[in-house]
């Protein structure tokens, strides 16, 4: 009878862990576009930082990101139990954030030329190179910056992940959260990590005796600037793709619209739907950007 009862248990148990382990992959696909978009901002916001205070800044905004999933789960948690109502707004919410994101980006080119670019790029570098410039202050400054944007991706993150788990018991989404944001934590800011040394990686290899190794630092600095705007471009597409699919998921007639479209669509089937979830992203990213623009418009308007 005990045998039995422990094989029972054993058996329970195994479910629960293979439907942790569907949910998990789930949302881990599901938040890739706030993954590459991510990393690609974190990278960014660290530059500037001298080289022997890179590691140290990264490592101080992943504690920061570690404290923001702290507050963010147990509200999760909290939503899911007492308002369980509240999640399809929230990813919706999310989802058009997502998509405004990935607009603003497409629209820098338009809205701010290469000279005010550079401008601000010159300006960064200029501050980090005056002896007069209160390095702790500054570094404090990117610090600051880094975890509260981090703190608006890493909610659309847990917004999400929340809406995969929400039928699930209290259990299951205890572990996949907290699961989800310690593996997107570690796994972003171990990435920006890599990324911020990978030119000091190239020049320590370019100074080794040995034609391979020179050859290989070489490439590493070559290629570095390109993987910095590879991940901003793969980040940008993800973020219409699942920010568009939030949304058109949430909107059962535009939903099933795309079911439709995409069945008729012999051969192409496996791909309609991902472009059409893209094209709504697009679509609602330019909405809300211009939405936002005419608010802040506004808004100074009033206090001029």
């Amino acid at each position: 009878m005990a045998g039995s009862s422990l094989l029972v248990l054993i058996d329970d148990i195994a479910a629960v862990l293979d439907d942790v382990a569907l949910m998990t992959k789930m949302a881990a696909k599901k938040t890739a576009g706030v993954l590459g978009d991510d990393l690609a901002l974190n990278a960014q916001q660290v530059s500037g930082v001298r080289a022997e205070r890179e590691i140290p800044v990264v490592w101080a905004v992943a504690k920061g990101s570690f404290r923001n999933k702290l507050i963010l789960v147990p509200s999760a948690l909290a939503i899911s139990a007492f308002i369980p109502w509240l999640v399809t707004p929230l990813l919706m919410l999310g989802g058009a954030y997502l998509c405004f994101e990935g607009f603003e980006k497409l629209a820098h080119s338009f809205l701010h030329s290469k000279a005010e670019d550079q401008a601000d790029h010159t300006q960064s570098v200029e501050a980090v190179a005056d002896p007069a410039t209160d390095l702790v202050a500054y570094e404090k400054d990117k610090i600051t910056g880094a975890v509260r944007t981090d703190f608006i991706l890493s909610a659309e993150i847990i917004a999400i992940t929340l809406g995969i788990v929400a039928g699930a018991t209290l259990m299951q989404q205890v572990i996949v959260l907290s699961g989800i944001a310690i593996v997107m934590t570690v796994g972003v800011y171990g990435l920006v990590a890599g990324i911020v040394k990978l030119d000091d990686l190239g020049l320590w290899l370019t100074r080794k005796p040995g034609q391979v190794a020179i050859s290989i630092g070489n490439a590493i600095l070559r290629a570095a600037p390109y993987m910095m705007k590879s991940l901003s471009v793969i980040g940008t597409a993800a973020m219409f793709l699942v920010g568009g699919g939030i949304l058109t998921h949430g909107v059962p007639v535009v939903h099933h619209w795309i079911e439709g479209v995409s069945q008729s669509a012999a051969g192409f089937s496996w791909i309609v739907p991902s472009l059409l979830n893209a094209v709504a992203g697009i679509v609602a990213g330019a909405v809300v950007l211009a939405g936002v623009m005419v608010v802040s418009k506004i808004w100074k308007a009033l206090k001029g």
